[in-house]
């Protein structure tokens, strides 16, 4: 899934569950923003490592029973390692999904390509026109709130 789409669903999530939209914005980030620069420096081999293992999720629940700002982090973070995981198993790499539970197990024949060769290899996926669906699906809605908050007698240019 693209960075700018678990960016979206947090800013969506965010404002459905009332949390503070940054911090979980934050969290939807925090995966990418941990594990990419990893693997591109070569510290490690795969893409989905430290930030994307369900491992975690005990220091999560921790930093969700702190703070609501923890709480937001949270979600956000697991948002992100579902839809990477949906996103995964719906393009039919199915063991692929076994990063969730690295490093105690590995995905068997990992995709581990870049970012700019993942955006191609993604193109035309099954996980590609759910992503367009979403985006499409979005700009309606904001489109239509846009309308809808414009006075009456206001016109265009």
């Amino acid at each position: 899934m693209y960075f700018v789409t678990h960016l979206a669903v947090g800013a969506l999530l965010g404002r459905w569950s009332r949390l503070p939209v940054p911090w979980v914005v934050a969290g939807t980030a925090l995966p990418d923003v941990v594990d990419k620069p990893l693997a591109m420096l070569g510290v490690v081999d795969l893409y989905h490592t430290v930030g994307h293992t369900a491992l975690l999720a005990p220091l999560a629940v921790v930093a969700a029973l702190l703070s609501s700002a923890g709480r937001a982090l949270a979600v956000g973070w697991a948002s992100h390692l579902f839809l990477d995981a949906f996103h995964i198993v719906l393009n039919g790499r199915y063991g692929d999904a076994l990063f969730l539970g690295w490093p105690v197990v590995v995905p068997p024949d990992p995709l581990a390509l870049p970012p700019g060769a993942f955006f191609f290899y993604y193109l035309w996926s099954p996980s590609f026109f759910l992503e367009c669906a979403f985006w499409t699906g979005l700009g309606v809605v904001l489109l239509r709130n846009a309308r809808a908050d414009r006075p009456s007698g206001e016109t265009r240019d």
